[in-house]
């Protein structure tokens, strides 16, 4: 599968706010939230679900990744998505480590490094 998420029983904006309180516990801040719904109906289209993006960056990561490939710079930031679908809240998130085995030349620097952004970012998630 090619991400992760969660249920969770908050509101779409309670829940984006836990997950950058959480965030932050592991060096990651919010460097970007966009309100779809608010976003949509603006431009006047009809669009009811509640639903966020949230671009997250660890930059010591996002650093390691970039010197190491700079074709990893494609997965950056990192999303994240708070949303309801069905009156179900739902955290989640693509995960870099599939993210990352789409480079061909990702050696196992890169697939470590994926591999602690991910459990970083589900522990995040896990803990809202």
């Amino acid at each position: 599968m090619f991400h992760y998420t969660r249920d969770v029983h908050l509101t779409v904006d309670e829940a984006a706010e836990r997950i950058e309180e959480e965030l932050q516990k592991e060096k990651f801040g919010v460097l970007w939230s966009f309100n779809v719904k608010e976003m949509l109906n603006e431009k006047g289209l009809d669009f009811d679900q509640h639903y966020k993006i949230l671009e997250v960056c660890n930059p010591v990561e996002a650093k390691k990744v970039l010197s190491e490939n700079p074709l990893a710079g494609y997965f950056l930031p990192c999303k994240m998505a708070v949303y309801e679908d069905k009156g179900q809240v739902k955290i989640g998130m693509p995960k870099p480590t599939i993210l990352i085995s789409q480079v061909d030349s990702a050696d196992q620097t890169l697939k470590t490094t994926a591999e602690d952004v991910e459990r970083k970012m589900q522990a995040a998630i896990d803990r809202v």
